[in-house]
């Protein structure tokens, strides 16, 4: 399936792209999502038209993407946890109960852009997660997990 990319995505490309991607992907994550855009003549046009609102738009939301980095830039949360005498958790912390405590801190974020890359944190002690606030920006959250 070809497509114009409507904003930048990550590994796949930047504003105005065409790229090929599987139908399942485009039809129902990119299309759905307004990030990308079948590539018709009709729409090749139409997205000649708008290239420079789309660009502007990107820039705005690459600004608000530095602005929330630099404030959370050495953020660090506590998360309290049920654990054994060991140090195991019984059960884990995911991105869900990450997103949660760095919010309640006032610095919104929301879990799908909470990248836990090695899974759920399972054991008691320092985690350094990946925040992915924009394709191109990602900072570091220091989670600390203490025995309950």
């Amino acid at each position: 399936m070809d497509l114009i990319l409507l904003e930048k995505v990550q590994n796949l490309g930047d504003l105005g792209d065409l790229v090929k991607v599987k139908a399942g992907f485009g039809r129902n994550y990119l299309v759905p999502q307004g990030k990308a855009a079948p590539a018709t003549k009709d729409n090749l046009a139409q997205f000649e038209v708008r290239r420079v609102e789309l660009e502007a738009a990107a820039k705005g939301r690459l600004g608000q993407a530095e602005a929330r980095k630099s404030s959370l830039t050495g953020v660090s949360v506590e998360i309290t946890a049920n654990a054994s005498e060991e140090g195991n958790l019984y059960g884990s912390i995911g991105p869900r109960e990450i997103a949660t405590a760095v919010s309640a801190l006032g610095h919104e974020i929301t879990k799908s852009e909470v990248n836990m890359g090695e899974g759920p944190i399972r054991t008691v002690g320092e985690f350094e997660v990946v925040v992915q606030l924009h394709a191109d920006i990602e900072t570091l959250v220091k989670v600390i997990v203490n025995p309950e």
